[in-house]
């Protein structure tokens, strides 16, 4: 179905809803009327070409950049994120393709990251970095990520292990929206059909995921539903079980098959 600026209705209340965003940097414009929806239990993917509006998109949902009209609704509440930090409160955790590791520390201390675990202070030692430990482990095993050792430095690790631990870090905390910008970039096959992995177990976990990726194949394996961006403008909602290759990238490129 292609969409304007009113998007196709959900078919249970959404977790995060976008209504008739708009973004303009100068006299350009990133974002025009976009409306769109994503579920909890579901994969939900954002796919176009770069330039699209893709990560201005994902900036507004995560409070990186203000909307310049238009609305925000986390479980169908109007919300205003001034900072990432706003959105993090409202259970939105947003993953770069950077990740944000510290290259030094160790896994757990990661995870836990300006959420450290500390012992009272007159048992010497502040942090407690056995407790930290434990707890990264049930996290990491909860989604299974099991080649991961909580005490390994991040620089040891390899791609697919460390979008692991980003992974792990965002749910660790409570959040009912992850957003993963990029989520395989860079990372060979084995790796990417791991990470997919962990992103099928999130929304078994009943977590609304959305994802953006260049890659249709994978977006076709792992994903729910497709919301098509061009030019800062929505055109198309698609099904992944309704819909095939050629039709997504005819909506991306704008010269669908007649």
């Amino acid at each position: 179905m292609t969409v304007g600026a009113a998007a196709i209705r959900p078919p249970r209340r959404p977790v995060l809803e976008a209504v008739g965003l708009a973004k303009h940097f100068g006299g350009v414009t990133a974002l025009d009327d976009v409306s769109l929806w994503a579920l909890a239990g579901e994969v939900t993917a954002l796919v176009g070409e770069n330039g699209a509006g893709k990560s201005t998109l994902i900036k507004c949902l995560s409070g990186v950049y203000q909307p310049d009209a238009g609305e925000i609704r986390v479980d169908d509440k109007p919300m205003s994120f001034a900072s990432p930090l706003d959105a993090r409160l409202a259970g939105i955790e947003t993953m770069y393709q950077e990740l944000g590791l510290v290259e030094y520390f160790d896994v757990a201390m990661n995870i836990f990251l300006g959420r450290e675990i500390c012992r009272p202070w007159w048992q010497g030692t502040l942090l407690d970095r056995r407790a930290m430990r434990r707890r990264s482990r049930e996290v990491l095993a909860g989604f299974g990520i099991t080649n991961v050792d909580p005490t390994t430095e991040v620089r040891q690790l390899s791609g697919g292990q460390r979008q692991g631990v980003s992974i792990a870090r965002a749910t660790a905390w409570g959040a009912r929206t992850i957003i993963m910008d990029e989520p395989t970039a860079a990372l060979g096959v084995r790796e990417s059909e791991r990470v997919m992995e962990v992103i099928r177990r999130l929304r078994d976990a009943n977590l609304c995921v959305l994802i953006v990726s260049h890659n249709i194949p994978q977006v076709l394996a792992v994903a729910d539903r497709i919301w098509i961006l061009r030019a800062g403008r929505l055109v198309a909602q698609r099904l992944a079980s309704e819909t095939n290759h050629a039709d997504i990238v005819g909506h991306i490129t704008g010269m669908m098959a007649t």
